[in-house]
């Protein structure tokens, strides 16, 4: 069996945009040692000013013991030259499908990686594609179709265990499928519920975002089976509830949750 390697936890803070100090005392207080940070409209570090405000995000954050060990944020040279100076090794995305349908997005998102792996390649950084419900790709054999042609020191897999499970993959198989290129697993939880209305009227569903204890993933089944292949990677908590006015309280115990998972998959 692989020997078991220290799992590192970051968070998403999408959920909090209140100033960078403040985000690093407030996340260092929930427990976290990394954060994901979106570079993003209205959040702390802004596409516009990616390559200053980056770098000095990161050398702020550090002072509360904080690594930004992702960003989710656009791919363009810019960002992708911050990310390397702020020694953020990983560029989060996602791959909405257009008007045009789900194989033509996917020749097109071909083509767009394939054009920035010389960008990778200069800067040092990875692209982590991840899957999404609804429209966008949404499941591990859609990663795969994307990166397995790539080399995983450019384009990896950020394999969310919701989404996964909302589109009826198996934690197991899921992982099986992406593990040659797996960047970063997030965790979080969801169900289907049905939407209210009439019952003779076909039925409308929608999901739920909950903890890590209930919803449709398995957090038990995905930390035995990282652990079990030897997983060295991060593990990323987003923090999506619907019980928004209750995110801290809850992405503290998650991560209670998820360490503890870890801590007895281990041999």
């Amino acid at each position: 069996m692989p020997q078991s390697t220290p799992i590192q936890f970051s968070v998403f803070t999408k959920p909090w945009r209140m100033p960078l100090p403040e985000l690093g005392r407030h996340v260092r207080g929930l427990g976290f040692t990394g954060v994901e940070l979106p570079v993003r409209p209205g959040f702390q570090v802004e596409p516009g000013r990616v390559a200053r405000g980056l770098p000095a995000a990161g050398r702020l954050l550090a002072d509360f013991g904080l690594t930004i060990t992702s960003v989710a944020g656009p791919t363009d040279e810019a960002t992708i030259a911050a990310c390397a100076e702020a020694g953020v090794p990983l560029l989060r995305i996602m791959i909405p499908i257009g008007d045009e349908g789900y194989l033509a997005t996917e020749a097109r998102a071909l083509r767009e990686l394939e054009a920035l792996v010389p960008l990778l390649e200069r800067y040092g950084v990875k692209v982590g594609i991840q899957n999404h419900c609804d429209r966008f790709v949404p499941h591990a054999l859609g990663l795969r179709r994307l990166f397995e042609r790539f080399d995983p020191a450019h384009i990896g897999a950020v394999w969310d265990a919701a989404h996964n499970a909302l589109n009826g993959e198996g934690p197991e198989l899921a992982i099986e499928i992406v593990w040659s290129h797996l960047a970063l697993v997030n965790l979080k939880n969801a169900l289907w519920r049905r939407e209210p209305g009439p019952e003779d009227a076909p039925a409308r569903w929608g999901v739920s975002w909950t903890t890590g204890r209930q919803g449709l993933a398995s957090w038990p089944r995905v930390a035995a089976e990282l652990i079990r292949r030897g997983y060295a990677g991060g593990v990323c908590l987003t923090a999506e509830y619907d019980d928004e006015s209750a995110v801290d309280c809850l992405v503290a115990e998650d991560l209670a949750f998820a360490r503890s998972l870890f801590a007895e998959a281990r041999p």
